[in-house]
């Protein structure tokens, strides 16, 4: 249920749009808040179901049933693992009011209205093949990922694809109207980068950094290319419950200059953390380098907790459109990875594709992180982002475009033993 619909003449993954209200309010409660009174908080948003609660008590002297229907529409969301929810509004309250009740409890963080995401923006490289294994050092490192598993959560993945034949994916659909499998290309070539053959085939050259991962992919973004936020939670949630030691976000929505980041998603990534799980998201593709303008680190990738990806070109040069670390308020940038000229799977017909984006570059993030996980059991959640970050090599970029430096595959023999303290 929204109140502005997004305009998708033009495809989101073509083109970043700007954010659009979904007509929804995220809520993040303070730590420790029980899944009980969390519920409760979230029903005093409505004002008439607050009045069939207290016309039930006092009708019979007891407590009422938590669970009482809702007029005109309104429904809640809980993320009891997350500490999150969401609240679509009924009709006779309406949004700003949701979202000015929440904002009183003592027991609330924040209550903001809901954007939704897009799928970064991928547009067709003329390069012929895939440079990032060389870079990245995957293509010497003994490591494969096995063992790992490895969360996509974009558009999907087209299972028919023959580099996908015969393997296991756990899949979840998280978006309405849509289909399950991939229809864009956008998550089927994610997917190809971060856990994709690295030995050469008959028919394409390796270009997937943790063949041997596992794949789960949680479909947040619909057919058209975007979803509402709360999807992308659904989405995470699933996956740290599946035990999922990686996530890869390659969405996200641009945010204003001065912006701060928000913190429902610092719940996430905190959280995600916590449960020995790393999320990285790509950077965003706002910038236009050429004449100057460098656009700040796009949401959900400048949260602290939630690792922000950078693109390189070939030369290791900073991608032209690739977002930077420019809001003072935070945003930072933490990595950098192969983002132009990148060689992975796509839908069919083509099958394969030559992109470029910070979409590609967080998935080979991803994909290395899986191989790191693998080299050392001690490597999860937060020691795993700093042996990510320990062991990034510096090209001579400022911090404020490249972060720690490009990523690195561990060498044989690597663990926490081989990796600086930070």
């Amino acid at each position: 249920m929204t109140d502005e619909q997004p305009d998708i003449s033009v495809p989101p993954m073509l083109e970043f749009l700007r954010p659009k209200r979904t007509g929804r309010v995220l809520v993040v409660f303070k730590k420790g808040t029980t899944a009980e009174d969390q519920h409760q908080i979230l029903e005093r948003s409505f004002p008439s179901r607050a009045a069939q609660t207290a016309n039930a008590s006092a009708g019979n002297g007891q407590k009422a049933a938590r669970s009482l229907p809702v007029d005109q529409g309104g429904e809640i969301r809980l993320f009891k693992s997350l500490g999150v929810g969401l609240v679509t509004p009924d009709r006779s309250t309406g949004m700003a009011a949701v979202q000015g009740i929440l904002s009183q409890a003592e027991e609330v963080i924040e209550a903001r209205p809901e954007y939704y995401l897009y799928a970064i923006a991928a547009h067709v490289d003329d390069s012929q093949r895939t440079w990032g294994l060389d870079a990245t050092g995957v293509v010497d490192c003994p490591f494969t990922g096995k063992g790992i598993k490895v969360a996509i959560l974009d558009t999907g993945v087209d299972r028919r694809h023959p580099d996908f034949a015969g393997r296991t994916i756990v899949e979840k659909l998280f978006v309405d109207a849509s289909s399950l499998t991939d229809v864009v290309g956008h998550g089927t070539h994610c997917a190809g980068t971060a856990v994709g053959p690295r030995s050469p085939g008959v028919v394409a050259p390796g270009y997937g950094c943790a063949p041997d991962a596992e794949l789960y992919v949680g479909k947040v973004l619909n057919d058209a290319g975007f979803a509402e936020e709360g999807s992308v939670a659904e989405g995470i949630e699933w996956a740290t419950e599946q035990g999922c030691h990686v996530i890869s976000l390659s969405l996200g929505r641009e945010v204003r200059p001065g912006e701060k980041p928000t913190p429902f998603y610092e719940r996430l990534g905190k959280t995600a953390l916590d449960m020995g799980c790393l999320i990285v998201a790509a950077s965003g593709n706002n910038s236009e380098r050429t004449s100057g303008s460098i656009a700040p680190v796009s949401e959900p990738a400048n949260s602290p907790s939630i690792m922000a990806v950078g693109a390189v070109d070939p030369t290791l040069r900073i991608a032209f459109f690739s977002n930077g670390a420019v809001n003072p308020a935070g945003g930072s940038l933490d990595i950098v990875a192969p983002g132009t000229s990148v060689f992975s799977s796509f839908i069919a017909p083509k099958d394969y594709e030559i992109l470029m984006g910070t979409s590609m570059a967080c998935p080979h993030v991803a994909g290395v992180a899986a191989l790191w996980a693998e080299s050392d059991p001690a490597l999860r959640g937060q020691a795993l982002w700093d042996a990510l970050v320990a062991s990034a090599k510096p090209i001579g970029l400022p911090k404020r475009d490249g972060g720690a430096g490009l990523v690195q595959a561990p060498t044989k023999g690597a663990g926490m033993a081989r990796v600086p303290t930070v």
